[in-house]
């Protein structure tokens, strides 16, 4: 495996005792006092260091089970800082949803041919179910079907860091409210007809349709009404 000493020679110690125990994932991590003799660190600092990959979501901490190493996930990193960008400035949204776009973009005729037929099938249910919720009384926002629908096409990617850039994208989506948001019927229905575009065109290897579809439907969000029509 590649290392990368620089990277390495970066990282505080206890970051890179989680990197060299990479196979000791779901694993109980020694005592502090034990890394801290081993690592030659001071408590205070271990702990300061322990918190930082707590933030980074590499370890889980607690009270009785102690402290174990978690499978790699670049999310909780992005999360963290487009939490605080937003916060900063709410138009970083529709910046970060543009660099989204682009992702997926990118990534969606590698990503489409290699869903399963499992994975079509269940597209084609969140699609239904979707419609049902906006064929209601009273209607219901498919908010759910819609992120697992955008996620389930790129899961099989197996790319973490492609994976973390998305799954930031819809806790922000959800940070600023446009998961309660409808837009007017209207709307919603425009949404779910490319969605259905989309996942139909994957069921028939139609992969450059469910292209267009995609590429379409990204405008949406930019214009949707400003407050919802009745």
């Amino acid at each position: 495996m590649f290392h990368n000493r620089t990277a390495s020679d970066s990282l505080s110690e206890f970051l890179r005792y989680l990197a060299h125990h990479e196979d000791a994932n779901g694993q109980r991590i020694p005592a502090l006092t034990d890394l801290s003799r081993e690592l030659g660190v001071s408590m205070a600092s271990l702990r300061e260091q322990l918190e930082v990959a707590r933030a980074l979501g590499l370890v889980e901490v607690r009270p009785r089970t102690g402290t174990k190493r978690l499978p790699y996930s670049f999310t909780p990193a992005v999360r963290q800082s487009l939490r605080y960008a937003l916060i900063l400035n709410n138009e970083n949204f529709r910046k970060y949803s543009e660099l989204r776009n682009h992702i997926e973009s990118a990534y969606w005729f590698e990503a489409v041919q290699l869903l399963t037929e499992a994975d079509k099938q269940e597209l084609q249910t969140l699609v239904f179910y979707a419609t049902e919720k906006l064929n209601g009384t009273p209607i219901r926002i498919p908010h759910e079907e819609h992120r697992k629908l955008h996620m389930i096409i790129y899961q099989r990617l197996e790319n973490p860091f492609v994976t973390g850039l998305l799954e930031a994208y819809w806790d922000a989506y959800e940070s600023v409210g446009l998961n309660v948001f409808t837009g007017g019927l209207s709307y919603l229905e425009d949404v779910w007809e490319y969605h259905t575009q989309m996942v139909q065109a994957i069921c028939d290897n139609n992969y450059e349709a469910g292209y267009q579809a995609l590429i379409q439907h990204t405008d949406l969000l930019y214009h949707r009404p400003e407050t919802e029509t009745k």
